[in-house]
């Protein structure tokens, strides 16, 4: 994400988007991710015979968040990229983990909530590494 802080009529500092092409690339990431992770859900939900669909729309609408979150804070820090990234995605961890077993429906225990999380992001961040952005 780009944001240019040039002095803009609107007087909220923010006067660019990022271009076409870096859109592209954050919505395929954004999409591989979302992929990734789904495998991920189902495979643990058939295997701990958990509700697939609340799971998996639970994190498909916090990978939306997450991700969101993620661009802009990697964009604000990235002067520190590899600090800022070991603790959006420790925060990320965390905040999934905490979505995962808020909704009822998923019938998850934090404890499960946060192992289920961390397969999710150790194997999304492991593909990360070969994504675009």
């Amino acid at each position: 994400m780009h944001l240019c802080f040039r002095g803009s009529s609107s007087g909220c500092g923010l006067d660019c988007f990022p271009d076409p092409a870096f859109q592209k690339d954050l919505i395929f990431t954004l999409v591989i991710t979302i992929l990734i992770e789904g495998i991920i859900v189902s495979g643990y939900s058939i295997w701990h015979r958990k509700p697939l669909g609340p799971i998996l729309l639970t994190s498909v609408v916090a990978n939306l968040i997450t991700q969101s979150l993620l661009w802009v804070g990697l964009n604000i820090f990235f002067q520190k990229y590899l600090v800022a990234l070991l603790v959006a995605e420790i925060l990320i961890w965390l905040m999934e983990s905490f979505l995962l077993s808020y909704f009822p429906a998923n019938k998850l225990r934090f404890k499960d909530a946060i192992l289920l999380a961390f397969l999710m992001n150790l194997t999304s961040f492991a593909f990360g590494w070969f994504l675009p952005v």
